[in-house]
């Protein structure tokens, strides 16, 4: 089996716990959280979850804890193609852990449960995005497994956490998360992440169908790239890094990230860190929102994608009145927002920010043997594609979700947004 490689750092702790001595972790709560707050690209932690119970949740273990209550699995093809498989196009069952592990072990019939009519050599499961405060509601003990306090995140822990687990070939569609910044912990197996910069976000070709609040998709396969359609892709900076177990990857905000699992099984645990300019971020989500849904259901029920629009992880179509009361809620939140705890995104007296003679914030990340930056992929992405032939609408006409794009494009709702904020701090919404 492989086994992760240990920074030097681990090798001293490991002689020291076989020795009797307790772990140090390889930065305080405090250092680690100030890395978090100021770090602008992603990072993985080594030695700092030495002893975290949740190291124990395997697929094997959760099946026991779990026993026959019933998990949403996603299956997609294991086909190479070179347009992304979003979850709008993949499969749904309900079954239960054991059913999971059975046919990952190529049993069939009642042992397998839903899984039946899904041959293992043919697809991947994944329980993505599972909210462990909803999974083990009837364990809460469970929750203080999971320890972001080591990170400076006081209480926070798996109540305030999601759930990953998936076979190998299992992915997240590439995309950005408007909000927040991302801890991740690999628990069991190994997990492959390209991530990109924001800088790149208009070579990532953004898109908001199929739509999911906070998320961004980008309509490139970055692993199969068709660069005849995409082109500008070509120049994007891919950052890739494969997670071994007990690593922690830090995703900073708004950077691009495409996940792929490695192993037959991989389970993982992250956070999703609250920042400031949340505030903001929602007021143009709720834009989004808006737009979304008035133009979808304008297009009628005609349209053959008609019910492919909507992520399966949004629970239905809100109504105008609801989507303008969620903008005008939004804008208050962000204009009457006041500093009554600090972020990581604030600067004090004692630890302002560091910056450069442009004005932009410096890391000065300590990276050494226990921090280690995600490389950039130095090679160039190659076209994987088929010159753009892709599709069979009129190169002349332009659709529904054409306009979308453009129309919800990241920057053009940031410019939105902006102008709504300014002309709320000049006549405040009764």
């Amino acid at each position: 089996m492989l086994q992760p490689l240990l920074c030097p750092q681990e090798c001293v702790t490991m002689r020291a716990m076989a020795a009797g001595a307790p772990h140090v972790p390889a930065f305080s709560s405090e250092e680690a959280q100030r890395i978090v707050g100021h770090l602008q690209q992603p990072a993985v932690f080594l030695n700092m979850t030495q002893g975290w119970p949740v190291l124990g949740w395997t697929a094997e273990n959760l099946r026991k804890r779990l026993g026959d209550r019933s998990i949403r699995f996603r299956l997609g093809r294991k086909e190479e193609m070179n347009v992304p498989q979003f979850e709008t196009q993949c499969c749904y069952v309900e079954a239960s852990m054991a059913h999971f592990l059975n046919w990952l072990k190529g049993e069939a019939g009642e042992d397998v449960g839903s899984f039946c009519d899904y041959p293992r050599s043919h697809f991947w499961a994944y329980a993505d995005y599972k909210y462990i405060a909803r999974m083990f509601a009837h364990l809460p003990d469970m929750f203080q497994d999971v320890k972001w306090e080591a990170f400076g995140f006081e209480g926070r822990n798996g109540k305030d956490s999601t759930l990953w687990i998936g076979t190998e070939g299992a992915n997240t569609p590439c995309h950005l998360d408007s909000y927040g910044c991302n801890l991740v912990l690999q628990v069991q197996g190994r997990k492959r992440w390209h991530l990109f910069p924001p800088s790149d976000t208009s070579k990532m070709y953004p898109s908001r169908i199929p739509y999911e609040e906070s998320s961004v998709f980008s309509r490139v396969n970055v692993t199969r790239p068709d660069l005849g359609s995409f082109p500008a892709f070509r120049h994007a900076a891919a950052h890739v890094v494969t997670l071994l177990p007990g690593q922690v990857l830090f995703v900073p905000r708004h950077w691009w990230h495409y996940v792929e699992s490695l192993d037959a099984v991989t389970v993982s645990v992250n956070s999703w860190i609250e920042l400031e300019d949340d505030h903001v971020a929602r007021v143009g989500e709720a834009v989004t929102r808006t737009v979304v849904c008035a133009m979808k259901r304008a297009q009628g029920d005609d349209d053959d994608d008609d019910e492919r629009w909507l992520n399966p992880t949004e629970e239905g179509v809100t109504s105008h009145n609801d989507n303008m009361r969620y903008i005008n809620l939004a804008l208050r939140a962000c204009v009457g927002q006041q500093e009554t705890k600090p972020t990581l995104e604030s600067e004090d007296a004692h630890h302002p920010k560091k910056r450069d003679s442009g004005g932009r914030i410096r890391s000065d990340a300590p990276f050494g043997p226990c921090l280690l930056p995600v490389p950039r992929l130095p090679r160039p992405l190659q076209d994987s594609g088929n010159g753009g032939a892709l599709g069979t609408m009129d190169e002349a006409d332009v659709s529904t979700d054409d306009l979308l794009e453009c129309l919800l494009h990241p920057d053009v709702v940031a410019m939105v947004t902006q102008l709504l904020l300014d002309k709320q701090k000049r006549t405040p919404l009764l």
